[in-house]
């Protein structure tokens, strides 16, 4: 990366009224996730987590594609062990962050999104996908097989539709994308931002700790057993039961009215 690169902000940040936008920088690049991109998404991840202002979380990028994985020109720059398994620990550290993080996610996917970049797609929460956009973990065709992205990717496909991209690294289209659930919804690329709109409002407008006490539980139970997940699910609906907006919002549907959450 040239010194003209690390002097511009690898991540871009814009708030409006809950919803923060947070944009891959490196569209000349194909938005790789160099060192620094990395970093400041993790920061500026980390800053949300603490902010209650903000509601929901939309991840998108500029330039022609959203994200084109690893920087493969850093990593070839530095072939040394302890510096790869430190990249890929950050990365995945990167990933958790994101499910970890009390708001929604949701992925604005107008371009190419490969390997890592296809990985960052499936562990947002949601993803909406212009309808040219395309999907590959095409490490395997350079002789690496994506092994990180295939957590992600397999938490979201069927084991066999995951194994078939990551075996032959062959890209899929958006439609294809949204009948094997790597993303909820396929638009022109003109209605990207009408649509996320949409469902961040529709978060909005939902209690914000019936979303954060649900978020978290999902993704709990989703690794455990049936007879766990159930006892874990159970234990959380009566936490969430003893919230005031849900006392709320159980009381307005008994009378026939509006919630009042404000």
């Amino acid at each position: 990366m040239s010194s003209s690169d690390t002097a511009l902000p690898g991540v871009l940040r814009s708030d409006r009224a809950g919803v923060t936008t947070l944009t891959l920088n490196r569209g000349e690049r194909f938005n790789v996730l160099s060192e620094q991109v990395l970093d400041e998404l993790s920061g500026q991840l980390r800053t949300i987590a603490a902010d209650p202002s903000v509601r929901v979380v939309v991840l998108a990028a500029a330039g022609k594609a959203f994200c084109a994985g690893h920087d493969l020109r850093e990593m070839q720059a530095s072939p040394d062990m302890k510096y790869y398994q430190n990249l890929f620990a950050q990365c995945s550290k990167l990933m958790l962050a994101i499910q970890k993080l009390p708001q929604p996610v949701i992925a604005r996917v107008h371009g190419l999104a490969t390997a890592a970049g296809c990985q960052l797609v499936a562990m947002c929460d949601l993803a909406v996908a212009a309808d040219h956009a395309r999907f590959a973990v095409s490490g395997v065709n350079i002789g690496l097989f994506c092994s990180t992205p295939a957590v992600a990717l397999s938490r979201n496909l069927s084991r066999k539709q995951a194994m078939e991209m990551l075996l032959t690294g062959e890209f899929i289209d958006a439609q294809t994308a949204l009948q094997r659930g790597l993303v909820n919804r396929v638009v022109p690329e003109a209605q990207l931002d009408d649509t996320i709109s949409a469902l961040c409002e529709s978060i909005l407008a939902k209690p914000a700790a019936a979303i954060r006490i649900g978020k978290q539980l999902f993704y709990k139970q989703a690794e455990m057993g049936i007879e766990a997940a159930y006892q874990l699910a159970g234990q959380t609906m009566a936490c969430n039961m003893m919230d005031a907006s849900a006392q709320e919002g159980v009381q307005a549907f008994i009378e026939k009215r509006p919630p009042d959450w404000a």
